[in-house]
């Protein structure tokens, strides 16, 4: 039976192979040109240090190997792989030589070596992607499908597939007792249901593709009714038959575009309209820690300037050095968030966001809010629980209230902690919204951060925020 996976095996095998490559070459030139911060172990058994090494990186491949492979694949994908596979390798050769030898200096080769295999190994993965993605544009390394159906599920899944011609696939078209509604110029009906019956009476694999070309016939995406089940089983049975990877889509019931996701329940393999890796208490504890460690640094840092701060915002406006109100957080719960004052004492703060000619605004604070300063008391926020580092930005109550029944899915933002900054924020979604098709687009990120939330992703958030605070954001005020 064919291997199912969405990539190819020889790549990854490529992939795995340049990395022992490198780290030996790594190896071989610190070796050669650096031997003073070498250890007297790996000095006096080089083979055997080389094999330590060789073997650690081995069983790391095993654990984090490159995921290059697979069809939609980026350097944001590639990197914090690159780095579990870096860090795994490195514990393993040093708790493999420590435990060979006695000696000193293990460490401190480590804080050199690793960061310097990271470095290295990250750009190979990017100029391995660069090669991969030429590689497939030029025609190899493709997976041709086919769909059966003609579900709006399948228009969106085209656009997914085809969106990028590095991804390596290439839609021979659908089958269909009618057209498509609204469906893209490069999807072309080839017939009906019953012609795909007869396709697959001829127990055939080939398709014709473009210039009359035939092509072997990789994956089959189906999105057919649940009642035509005997239907849905004969497709299977002749994927299974034929070596072709078999796909179902759920439909999208009264082109309501709900995309469903699979987890298992018991046994069972169940949808749900939403994925959240927090929901796992393992990565809720990985991101509490980061945000209370990461708070306490912040904070720390912050002492100092606290008193200058407060003396600057009191001798340009009377009134609280903080300012203290009520916004909207996890589960939908209220709960105080704390800024720095950057406007003057006002009745509108709790019904009025700021524009960017606020005359609320007094001077300081015009620079406070374009630096991010006013936010950094929220990381006492996150010492107490209320929010993250990382999150949707938690919204006034009449705002929540407003759009809460103005915008499909607003509410689901809340099923994660409010955070300092933002995914919608360093992507272009910050400040006022002026119309509803900004907020729409905010809440389309925040719940795409709830889905995709992982630790590096979060690092990326805060650096992306660090950046925007040296070059002004414009829709910052």
């Amino acid at each position: 039976m064919r291997n199912y996976s969405s990539g190819s095996t020889m790549i990854r095998n490529i992939v795995i192979l340049g990395d022992f490559i490198l780290f030996n070459a790594l190896l071989y030139f610190i070796f050669s040109f650096f031997p003073d911060i070498l250890p007297d172990f790996y000095t006096h058994h080089r083979r055997t240090t080389f094999l330590a090494a060789s073997m650690s990186l081995l069983v790391a491949e095993l654990f984090y190997h490159s995921n290059m492979h697979v069809e939609r694949v980026s350097n944001g994908d590639m990197i914090p792989m690159a780095f579990r596979l870096v860090i795994t390798q490195t514990v393993i050769f040093f708790l493999t030589t420590r435990l060979l030898s006695s000696g000193s200096g293990f460490f401190y080769f480590m804080l050199i070596f690793t960061p310097a295999s990271f470095v290295l190994l990250s750009l190979a993965r990017i100029l391995e992607l660069k090669i991969l993605r030429h590689y497939r544009q030029m025609g190899g390394n493709t997976r041709t499908v086919l769909f059966v159906g003609n579900d709006p599920a399948l228009r969106i899944l085209y656009q997914d597939l085809m969106g990028d011609a590095a991804t390596g696939y290439k839609v021979y078209g659908y089958f269909a007792d009618e057209d498509m509604q609204d469906a893209p110029r490069g999807l072309k009906r080839q017939g009906s249901i019953d012609d795909f019956d007869s396709l697959m009476a001829e127990n055939t694999t080939l398709v014709e593709g473009e210039n009359a070309k035939r092509h072997h016939l990789d994956e089959v995406f189906c999105c057919l009714s649940h009642d035509d089940e005997e239907r849905i089983r004969r497709v299977i049975d002749w994927c299974n038959q034929n070596m072709v990877h078999f796909y179902f889509l759920p439909r999208m019931q009264r082109n309501i575009f709900t995309r469903l996701k699979t987890e298992r329940l018991g046994g069972q393999v169940v949808y749900t309209n939403l994925v959240e890796p927090l929901s796992s208490l393992g990565n809720r504890i990985v991101k509490r820690a980061f945000d209370v460690i990461f708070s306490s640094v912040v904070l720390v840092l912050l002492l100092p300037f606290l008193p200058i701060v407060a003396l600057i915002i009191k001798c340009q406006s009377k009134g609280p050095i903080f300012f203290a109100q009520k916004r909207t957080g996890l589960n939908g719960k209220t709960f105080t968030c704390y800024k720095f004052r950057s406007m003057h004492v006002n009745a509108d703060s709790d019904s009025q966001q700021a524009t960017k000619d606020d005359p609320r605004k007094f001077p300081f604070g015009n620079f406070m809010r374009k630096a991010n300063i006013d936010e950094l008391p929220q990381f006492f926020n996150v010492l107490k629980g209320d929010m993250s580092v990382v999150g949707p930005r938690p919204h006034m109550l009449l705002h929540t209230e407003m759009y809460g029944q103005m915008i499909d899915k607003y509410m689901v933002r809340h099923v994660s902690k409010p955070g300092v900054t933002g995914y919608a924020q360093v992507t272009g979604y910050r400040g006022e919204t002026r119309e509803l098709w900004q907020m729409e687009e905010r809440i389309k990120r925040d719940i795409w951060y709830i889905e995709n939330w992982s630790l590096w992703l979060d690092i990326r958030i805060i650096l992306m925020t660090f950046v925007s605070t040296l070059h002004h954001d414009k829709n910052a005020y």
